[in-house]
């Protein structure tokens, strides 16, 4: 007994593989061949965008690809040209941007304040 692939209301079509459940490496679509058949059509799944490694949101100006694909396309689809792109945004790479230059800021500071206290003790 075939398995019948339910494609909406139309159920004159039949898994083409063994595997007959709803799962999302087995979704299908019906098509009408050149010759006027139906066929299915197993569909891929979706590629998800990357992520932030900081704050989780997603990377604009990178494809959303498969693993597999992502393997073989060129390294300009993959990263953005700034420090950092493809594995944080750029509201993170800011916030570290800025966060660097605050503590060498307090670095500054405090080695300016601990001379003039040497100064003071000396005079």
């Amino acid at each position: 007994m075939p398995l019948v692939a339910t494609m909406g209301k139309d159920s004159r079509l039949t898994f083409r593989r063994r595997h007959s459940y709803n799962t999302t490496s087995n979704v299908t679509r019906a098509i009408k061949t050149p010759g006027g058949k139906l066929a299915v059509q197993y569909t891929k799944k979706k590629g998800t965008v990357g992520k932030c490694g900081d704050c989780g949101c997603k990377l604009r100006g990178i494809k959303a690809l498969r693993p597999t694909t992502n393997k073989y396309v060129p390294k300009r689809n993959k990263r953005v040209s700034r420090a950092y792109g493809g594995a944080r945004c750029g509201t993170c790479v800011r916030q570290r941007i800025v966060r660097a230059f605050l503590i060498e800021e307090q670095k500054i500071v405090k080695r300016v304040l601990h001379d003039q206290q040497k100064k003071d003790k000396s005079k």
